[in-house]
């Protein structure tokens, strides 16, 4: 059986990103209803869980977006995909041949994430990336997303 690159590669879903009206109120709701466990915060900005093997992440929705103000009809979340660091880039070329734009073309992020970032037909974010090690990210650290159009 020939073994599958790009976007065939993806075999699991790694974490959610819910976009969020009232993201302190939406911490709360998490810690105390579901007792998830607090992963990392930026005040405002981030907070993360970890729920199994799977990280659910809130961000404030209004705002801009990774760069991008997020239509008001999406459903506004994010699904993130890892795959082996060859197929961030393999998947690039698939999307192209498919006629599907990136928002990020394949970059090397400054949290230690090769990605490629795409919008589905409601919007919705979807990430494909592969863990990179830290000498490999961003020469100039944002501390967060920095999307653009391309």
């Amino acid at each position: 059986m020939e073994a599958k690159t790009g976007l065939g590669a993806i075999r699991s879903m790694d974490y959610v990103i819910l976009l969020c009206d009232d993201i302190e109120k939406m911490k709360r709701f998490y810690l105390n209803v579901f007792d998830f466990e607090l992963e990392d915060e930026k005040p405002g900005i981030w907070v993360g869980f970890r729920v199994g093997s799977l990280y659910l992440g809130l961000r404030p929705r209004g705002r801009k977006y990774d760069g991008l103000q997020c239509p008001e009809t999406s459903a506004a979340v994010q699904l993130s995909f890892r795959v082996p660091l060859a197929d961030v880039d393999a998947a690039f070329e698939d999307l192209k041949e498919k006629g599907v734009e990136a928002i990020e073309r394949p970059t090397n992020q400054d949290w230690a994430h090769r990605t490629l970032f795409l919008h589905d037909p409601e919007y919705n974010i979807i990430e494909i990336y592969a863990d990179i090690h830290p000498r490999e990210t961003a020469s100039s650290p944002t501390g967060n997303h920095s999307l653009v159009n391309i």
